[in-house]
C-alpha cells in the first residue's frame, strides 16, 4: 500500500528572508548572483513546484522583490526587532489564518541554501502522515536543519505564545514542546543543505554551480 502524504493543495511555502546577513557585510544576500540566476531565483526554482503557493518573507522596502511573482510578508514582530527565523514562521502562518485559512501545512525553507532537495516537502509530508506529528524537520550527515520544516498550522498559537508571551527565539527550544519527526537526506557526494553565511561559503557555491 502507498504511503499516505498530503496533498499539495494544502501545502504553502514561505522563503525566509529576513535575517541581516552579518558574516557578509549586510544586506540582502539572497539578491546576490549565483551564475545566471540570484540566490532568490535559484530558491524559488526549487520551492515553487513542491508547494501550492509560495510567500517570501522579508524586512525592509517590498520594492527590491517587485519583480518576483510572490507573496511578500514582513515580520508582524518588526517592532520588536530582528527575532530570527521563528519570526517568519508566525509572521506566515498569521498570514495563512487571515487570507488562507483552509491550509493546513506550512513548508519553510532558507533563501542563502541553493540546493535543498527537488523532494524535500514530499519527504516531509510522507513522514508527518506516517507519525502522526505535527512537525516534520530535515537532517543531514548527523546535522539538523530546523529551518526547512514542514509546520501544522494548528501550531500558530503555540507559536505566537512561545515568541510573544515566554519571550522564546530558538527553533530547537518549540521543537521540544510538539512530537517531532526527523527525515535524512543524503549528505554525500554533496549536503543538499549546505548553506552560504560567509564570502568563502559564496565561492564554494559559485563553483559548485560552475562545475
Amino acid at each position: 500500500m502507498a504511503a499516505l502524504t498530503i496533498d499539495k493543495e494544502l501545502i504553502t511555502g514561505v522563503l525566509l528572508a529576513g535575517g541581516e546577513s552579518r558574516r557578509m557585510g549586510g544586506g540582502d544576500k539572497f539578491l546576490l548572483p549565483l551564475g545566471q540566476q540570484t540566490l532568490l531565483q535559484r530558491v524559488i526554482s526549487r520551492a515553487a513546484p513542491q508547494v501550492d503557493r509560495l510567500l517570501l518573507n522579508i524586512n525592509g522596502d517590498p520594492q527590491k522583490v517587485a519583480g518576483y511573482p510572490l507573496t511578500v510578508i514582513g515580520d508582524i514582530t518588526a517592532n520588536l526587532g530582528h527575532l530570527g527565523p521563528l519570526a517568519g514562521i508566525l509572521t506566515a502562518m498569521h498570514w495563512l489564518q487571515h487570507y488562507q485559512p483552509q491550509c493546513r501545512w506550512l513548508a519553510s525553507f532558507a533563501t542563502d541554501t541553493p540546493f535543498f532537495p527537488l523532494d524535500l516537502v514530499a519527504s516531509l509530508a510522507r513522514a508527518a502522515t506516517g507519525e502522526n506529528t505535527p512537525l516534520a524537520s530535515s537532517r543531514s550527515g548527523g546535522r539538523t536543519h530546523p529551518v526547512f520544516t514542514l509546520w501544522a498550522t494548528s501550531l500558530y498559537d503555540d507559536l505566537q505564545t512561545f515568541i510573544l508571551r515566554e519571550n522564546q527565539r530558538r527553533l530547537h527550544h518549540f521543537f521540544t514542546r510538539h512530537r517531532v519527526t526527523w527525515v535524512d537526506f543524503a549528505s554525500q557526494p554533496v549536503d543538499p543543505f549546505f548553506n552560504i553565511n560567509t564570502e568563502n561559503d559564496f565561492k564554494i557555491a559559485q563553483k559548485r554551480v560552475f562545475d
